[in-house]
């Protein structure tokens, strides 16, 4: 099978969008990757979204999403209820069989429009879990917590990771937040969702986010520097959070050596971490060492538009090893309560 590079991308975030609607954050990101591309719009073969009709509010909201990309003549299209890395996966495996030469992903969500932590409470087991109403953060603090107490994350590091994140918040003009902050300030703030702290929680941010792919010979007619997508992965946990170890993140694990992400050296590592304790947890499971820069971009804790997360973090990489900073890199998005679901994706230039 042919080779699948990234040839463009582009984000928008703000911490809360009150001017545009969805259509209106999607159609930005949209004109500035397919023109970034060097692909006429008419001839990109195949294009698929991410997104959740629970943060608007109504079914099928992303049939809107399409008036920013325009989809008459018909164009062949597909979305999916998921982060826009989920997206991307299903354009790379079009593009790979052959049944299209190009593709535009892109992925947007206004989650200030309702109380976002509730609304990803849902995704929880609908049976045993959800009818408690515990929110995305009470599931990621009760992770946090039992990580604690079995000693493979503690505080320090916590604070150690979001404070990292809150300083390279600093130099990335799309991070909602940035302070110079050292961890024993963040450890002398109170906590707030026991154990965790504000800084440990990923702030809200409406946005979104566009990539377009080229199959191998395309790529290299249209970018100087195509950035080859050498593995790709996704794997599930069970969602109910009393029947998996919440101190280890199997299915990052299993995705991460089908992705062949220990194959060799990786230099940056753009994580979809929401929850501080989850950086430690990540790498660890990754396999990721010290020699590698981690969310060089200060990652969803100081940039979370729900459902252009995790393509936003392939999208950063990306950029890096086109930059050169990177000759390898690993990409990371998660899904579900406590990093139930995980894709994983390495990324490399000539």
């Amino acid at each position: 099978m042919r080779r699948v590079g990234i040839v463009s991308f582009a984000q928008l975030t703000s911490p809360r969008e009150r001017r545009r609607n969805e259509v209106e954050l999607v159609i930005p990101v949209v004109q500035e990757a397919v023109r970034a591309s060097g692909i006429p719009k008419a001839e990109i073969g195949f294009t698929c979204s991410g997104s959740c009709d629970y943060l608007a509010g109504g079914p099928f909201s992303f049939v809107a999403g399409l008036d920013a990309v325009g989809a008459w003549p018909p164009i062949p299209e597909s979305h999916v209820e998921a982060d826009a890395a989920w997206a991307l996966y299903e354009a790379w495996l079009v593009i790979r069989s052959g049944e299209a030469d190009s593709a535009l992903v892109y992925g947007f969500g206004k989650p200030s429009l309702g109380d976002v932590d509730e609304i990803l409470g849902l995704q929880a087991d609908p049976y045993t879990v959800a009818p408690l109403w515990p929110s995305a953060t009470d599931l990621a603090a009760m992770a946090a917590s039992a990580a604690i107490a079995a000693g493979v994350v503690d505080e320090r590091q916590m604070a150690e990771a979001a404070a990292a994140a809150r300083r390279a918040g600093l130099a990335n003009p799309h991070a909602v937040v940035g302070e110079d902050v050292t961890a024993e300030e963040l450890l002398a703030r109170p906590v707030t969702r026991p154990p965790l702290r504000d800084a440990d929680v990923a702030p809200v941010t409406d946005g979104s986010a566009a990539v377009v792919l080229a199959a191998e010979d395309l790529a290299r007619r249209v970018c100087d520097r195509p950035v080859w997508i050498t593995g790709i992965a996704h794997r599930i946990d069970t969602p109910s959070p009393g029947a998996r170890d919440l101190t280890d993140v199997a299915s990052a694990r299993s995705a991460a050596a089908a992705a062949g992400v220990g194959d060799a050296p990786v230099d940056v590592a753009e994580l979809s971490a929401r929850h501080s304790h989850e950086v430690v947890l990540l790498r660890r499971a990754l396999g990721v060492g010290s020699g590698t820069v981690v969310n060089p971009s200060g990652g969803a804790l100081v940039a979370d538009p729900v459902m252009s997360t995790g393509l936003i973090r392939i999208g950063e990489a990306a950029a890096a090893v086109r930059a050169g900073d990177a000759g390898r890199a690993v990409a990371h998005a998660a899904s579900g309560p406590a990093l139930q679901q995980n894709l994983v994706c390495v990324l490399e230039a000539d």
